[in-house]
């Protein structure tokens, strides 16, 4: 008769592995994930950030050589990073990233972008020897907590909406394209009027239309000393017509007076002019 073997040895060697795992397939990574929660750690401290995709053939290359310049970081005493823009657009939209892989180097609130040799080595070599001094640092106008990259952050981030719930359309609920497309833009009209509403009533309300009031001219009772400057026009000018009317007056008396004379002496040479012409 076999004895029946113990159960006590198998279970014991699934332990040492289940303990021996973590060790044996590797240790646990020094990247830290940054995301759009918690991106403002970056402004306190040295960090180093990669911006990749998981699709990006250039960016699965660069990785093992970004994992081991990460287990230098503490003895370095920088911050090694790394976002996935294709889950965090926000903070596409924030660096302006137009390449993968992109690297930025941060120190307290400066970012600089990284464009040299993408080793382990180099990277250490970048941050011991303050190469980093070299760099012009990213204007502040560009910074990504500027007012201009916030707005570009929440564009980035409104069209990924956009792109979901376009997929939401299609796939769940079975419409087609151009259905989708349909909603799009009565919802972008709706929301223009909506806006354009909004921006109407604060104007309103911070610059009211001022009504025109009927011209009030004073009157002579109200203002008495206002009118007597008008009552001395008034008379200035009767006594000027009163001038103007005199001499058209004595003017048509002397044409008057001239008028018989010229008869007379008419008168007077039409004989003479009868006795020498006989």
């Amino acid at each position: 008769m076999t004895a029946s073997r113990s159960p006590v040895v198998p279970v014991a060697v699934l332990l040492l592995l289940a303990c021996g795992a973590p060790w044996t397939h590797g240790r646990r990574s020094d990247v830290r994930i940054i995301t759009d929660e918690n991106w403002k750690e970056l402004l306190e401290g040295e960090w180093m950030i990669e911006f990749y995709a998981p699709w990006c053939p250039a960016c699965q290359n660069l990785q093992p050589e970004w994992e081991s310049f990460a287990e230098w970081g503490e003895d370095l005493e920088v911050n090694v990073a790394k976002v996935d823009v294709t889950e965090q657009p926000g903070l596409s939209g924030r660096f302006i990233i137009t390449a993968l892989p992109t690297i930025y180097h941060c120190k307290d609130g400066e970012f600089r972008r990284y464009q040299g040799p993408r080793t382990k080595k180099d990277f250490i070599n970048f941050v011991s020897e303050k190469e980093w001094k070299s760099i012009e640092p990213v204007s502040s106008w560009f910074g990504p907590g500027s007012v201009l990259m916030s707005s570009m952050s929440a564009l980035f981030q409104l069209s990924m909406w956009i792109r979901t719930c376009h997929n939401y359309f299609i796939e769940d609920l079975g419409l087609p394209v151009w259905g989708s497309y349909t909603v799009f833009a009565l919802a972008t009209l709706l929301s223009g009027l909506l806006l354009g509403l909004f921006m109407i009533f604060v104007a309103d309300c911070l610059f009211p239309s001022k009504r025109r009031r009927p011209q009030q001219y004073p009157s002579k009772k109200l203002l008495p000393e206002s009118s007597q400057p008008l009552k001395k026009v008034e008379e200035e000018q009767e006594a000027d017509e009163e001038d103007v009317s005199e001499e058209e007056a004595g003017s048509k008396e002397g044409t008057n007076k001239d008028f018989p004379r010229n008869t007379i002496r008419q008168r007077s040479v039409g004989p003479s002019l009868a006795t020498d012409q006989s």
